[in-house]
């Protein structure tokens, strides 16, 4: 009988902190963050908007979300709970977070496909990251070939220019974040079987 009431006081107390504990199950997928951004500033950032993750995930909208975000994010620089991370970083991390989500959400048809196709069009590039070629020259190399299934006689400029005079055919936002999901696990794969 103790045992029995023991059992059930245990339990109560352990819902009602469940119910009561924010529990963020939405993780900021890596794909989306800044090619400049480090993996404790993403954990910082996914820690705070969590919340406002989950809220995407589950189709909210994007305005009141991406606001409510910035300003946890805000408030927790300025009382120095980000380890010394600053805002402009962090704020950069969530709102890619956030807006790609919600595109992911608003076409899953689209992200699909380019998963299948770009797993196929850039399988050479994402095997030689596999097996340890540099990350950042396959990204460029995948770009190029993004670029290039638009406009089959784009190359590359051989010198540094200014952003607002590159040629580069539009492709959609999409692809982009596929293609980096693909390489950045493709990595992954590498570091972890080192």
């Amino acid at each position: 009988m103790k045992h029995n009431k023991l059992f059930t006081a245990v339990l109560t107390v352990a819902m009602s902190a469940a119910i009561t504990a924010p529990a963020y199950a939405a993780t900021i997928p890596r794909e989306t963050a800044p090619i400049n951004a480090t993996e404790e500033q993403i954990q910082i950032v996914e820690n705070l908007i969590g919340g406002c993750l989950d809220e995407i995930n589950a189709g909210a909208g994007y305005g009141m979300l991406a606001s409510e975000a910035d300003t946890k994010i805000y408030k927790a620089v300025l009382s120095d709970q980000t380890n010394g991370n600053g805002y402009a970083i962090l704020s950069a991390i969530s709102q890619n977070a956030l807006r790609i989500c919600r595109d992911m959400y608003m076409r899953p048809d689209t992200y699909a496909y380019y998963e299948e196709t770009l797993r196929v069009q850039l399988a050479d590039i994402i095997t030689a990251v596999g097996n340890g070629a540099n990350y950042d020259i396959s990204l460029d190399n995948a770009y190029t070939r993004l670029y290039q299934s638009v406009n089959p006689s784009y190359t590359p400029p051989t010198e540094r220019q200014d952003f607002c005079y590159l040629d580069i055919p539009a492709v959609d936002n999409a692809a982009y974040t596929v293609a980096r999901k693909l390489l950045i696990n493709a990595h992954n794969y590498y570091l972890q079987n080192q």
